[in-house]
């Protein structure tokens, strides 16, 4: 997962304090329910010695009412001078995390964002298309635009002969130049940092549009149902697009399980157990760090045994959780981040896929 939107918690000095919390209202006594955890989330924060101003600024923040059907989870970060990550995500958590430490705690985040996806939906036909940004976690869009929508020619009745030619050759250009607009809206939704497309429609359209998008980062995914036009609506197109998140989902951790089983087996270009992928990204090789997070908790990593390991302001003497450690390491550095569980890492805690492999100097 691009674990790039953690990036400004870790421009920032810590003590940080890390709460998780369910801020779902589906109920009566919703209300009085939050806040009732959000009391208990604050004690919680000034036991383990978090200052008056940075629980304050947390518990305001878990206080407000999030406009999000339940379930919905809040994840919070703060340190004195304020809030510095705040995500809600729409998915139950029970019990709740709370922490305050020398880095801040993202194993629930990491859980929640490893089944969360954004993703761009183009719904294209001959008359231009709509373009849509969506949180796999939420049903509303975060963004929505049109494109193309140029119908020259389209409704126009041809009369045969050879005017029933150029009218084919004209509606065929309009549908072509529609179809490129919802690609180039697509390209630069792209360009923002999403890397999931899904494309449905009327298949020409479609294939169109999919093939202009062969060559950005992106994956790319055509969708066999669920156009606009098509029978069973919503529904047809809702079901589509889980089929096609799932089998992502799948794909991608498969992909990351045989990637590190060939490494292994080759030993080049791989790092297992908390020591070596420390020691990788001391040498700035980490491409992705895989970890079974409840697993990496139970280690510890103290900087000054591994020189050049950056972490920011943290105690260099100090043990810090295995699992906060390289999660800083890795956002630093701009790695990428995957959860797997331990038997697929090779019964280590935590492997690293690497830019490049050094074992034979």
């Amino acid at each position: 997962m691009d674990v790039t939107r953690l990036s400004r918690i870790f421009t920032e000095d810590g003590p940080f304090a890390s709460v998780l919390l369910d801020v779902s209202r589906d109920s009566e006594t919703g209300a009085h329910e939050q806040e009732l955890r959000v009391r208990a989330a604050a004690e919680e924060l000034a036991q383990a010695g978090a200052p008056a101003e940075v629980v304050e600024a947390v518990s305001e923040r878990l206080s407000e009412q999030v406009d999000l059907p339940a379930p919905a989870a809040r994840t919070v970060v703060a340190n004195r001078s304020g809030v510095v990550f705040d995500e809600v995500t729409h998915q139950r958590v029970d019990p709740p995390s709370v922490g305050w430490g020398p880095l801040p705690d993202l194993v629930g985040w990491l859980h929640l964002a490893d089944r969360n996806l954004r993703f761009v939906l183009a719904l294209v036909d001959h008359e231009g298309g709509d373009v849509a940004v969506y949180n796999s976690d939420i049903p509303e869009p975060e963004s929505q635009t049109s494109a193309g929508g140029e119908t020259t020619h389209v409704h126009k009745v041809p009369v045969g002969g050879w005017s029933a030619l150029r009218y084919q050759h004209e509606t065929e250009n309009v549908w072509s130049r529609n179809a490129d607009a919802v690609a180039d809206e697509v390209q630069s939704v792209i360009r923002s940092g999403v890397r999931l497309v899904l494309v449905a429609g009327d298949p020409r359209s479609a294939a169109q549009v999919t093939e202009r998008l062969e060559n950005t980062p992106a994956t790319v995914v055509r969708l066999e149902s669920g156009g606009r036009a098509e029978d069973g609506g919503d529904e047809a197109q809702q079901q589509a697009i889980r089929e096609a998140l799932m089998a992502h989902v799948v794909s991608r951790r498969l992909e990351l399980a045989h990637r590190l089983k060939d490494q292994l087996g080759q030993d080049s270009a791989v790092a297992t157990g908390v020591r070596e992928v420390a020691e990788a990204f001391v040498r700035g090789q980490v491409d992705t760090l895989l970890l079974d997070p409840a697993e990496a908790a139970e280690f510890e990593v103290v900087v000054r045994e591994h020189p050049g390991l950056d972490l920011g302001a943290v105690p260099a003497d100090k043990p810090l959780r295995a699992d906060q450690a390289l999660v800083a390491a890795a956002v630093r550095t701009s790695a990428n981040v995957a959860v797997l569980p331990r038997a697929v890492l090779g019964g280590s805690p935590v492997a690293a896929l690497l830019r490049w492999d050094d074992s034979s100097n």
